[in-house]
């Protein structure tokens, strides 16, 4: 099990999470706070960041709170220069906002759910990156990117959201190789279902609605917030430039390169498990 960072491990560190008001974002900022790094936040509800701000104070760090949309590319620079106006440095950028979907392809009437998906799990995070590049290259610092395994593997139902993040790894991978010899190093996360979060209920319908309902994660491979804020803190700290969470599955991209059928196989076996918990609309 990946060991808690000691506190101390970011002292002197700035991190930007976005999409912190809930979830993994949230969980994210408290653990790089408990780890003595201060702290920008960034999500739509202010109310919800305020909450997580001071859960982050009292780790003894500051925390500034900027609401804005990641959609929105004026929002994002905002962000940025906030950031660096009040902590005069920015080291790591996290990108936690995203956003899920529970449809089939052939259910869709039109591909306007699949602009959302992509306006939020893509351009979303390359909004924030873009601005924040010159400051973490000036502090040779990282850029993270919260994404999923079905970023590198197809899942069933889950079409949109699998090619949002498949362009997502597309984005950080080539920009990995752009940003080599300066310092700054791409880390892409390739996390399982996590319990503990919102985002079944918030995935949307083959209609571009929210479900608006969700139930509880039955899978016993489900992992939850506190092991995934361990692994991605570790990763960050040791600079890495992908971590899966949980750790076996690094295996599945490679079986679906050397026995593609059973790969197959054992997602669409994962996916009907999984059917009898997903949300109804």
């Amino acid at each position: 099990m990946t060991q808690p960072p000691a506190p101390g491990a970011f002292a002197d560190r700035v991190v930007l999470v976005a999409g912190a008001s809930s979830g993994v974002g949230a969980a994210l900022a408290q653990a790089f706070a408990a780890a003595d790094a201060d702290v920008a936040l960034f999500a739509r509800s202010e109310a919800e960041l305020a909450r997580v701000a001071e859960a982050c104070r009292q780790a003894g760090r500051e925390a500034l709170v900027v609401p804005g949309d990641v959609t929105r590319p004026d929002d994002c620079a905002a962000l940025v220069e906030r950031t660096v106006h009040s902590f005069g440095r920015l080291d790591t950028v996290v990108a936690s906002a995203g956003l899920g979907m529970w449809a089939r392809f052939d259910e869709l009437s039109d591909t306007e759910v699949l602009r959302q998906l992509l306006d939020v799990n893509v351009l979303g995070v390359a909004n924030v990156f873009l601005p924040a590049l010159p400051h973490v290259r000036a502090s040779r610092g990282m850029l993270v990117a919260i994404s999923s395994v079905q970023g590198m593997v197809g899942v069933p139902g889950r079409s949109g959201y699998a090619a949002s993040k498949h362009a997502l790894q597309g984005l950080c991978d080539s920009l990995r190789l752009e940003l080599r010899g300066t310092g700054v190093e791409v880390l892409t996360v390739m996390a399982h279902w996590v319990r503990g979060t919102n985002l079944r209920a918030r995935a949307l319908g083959p209609d571009g609605a929210p479900r608006g309902t969700a139930a509880a994660h039955r899978s016993r491979s489900a992992i939850d917030l506190d092991t995934l804020t361990r692994a991605v803190l570790a990763a960050v700290r040791h600079r890495k430039r992908r971590v899966f969470v949980p750790g076996y599955l690094r295996y599945l991209p490679l079986l679906a390169q050397v026995a593609p059928g059973l790969a197959d196989r054992i997602v669409v076996r994962t996916m009907a498990r999984e059917a009898s918990t997903a949300p109804r609309g």
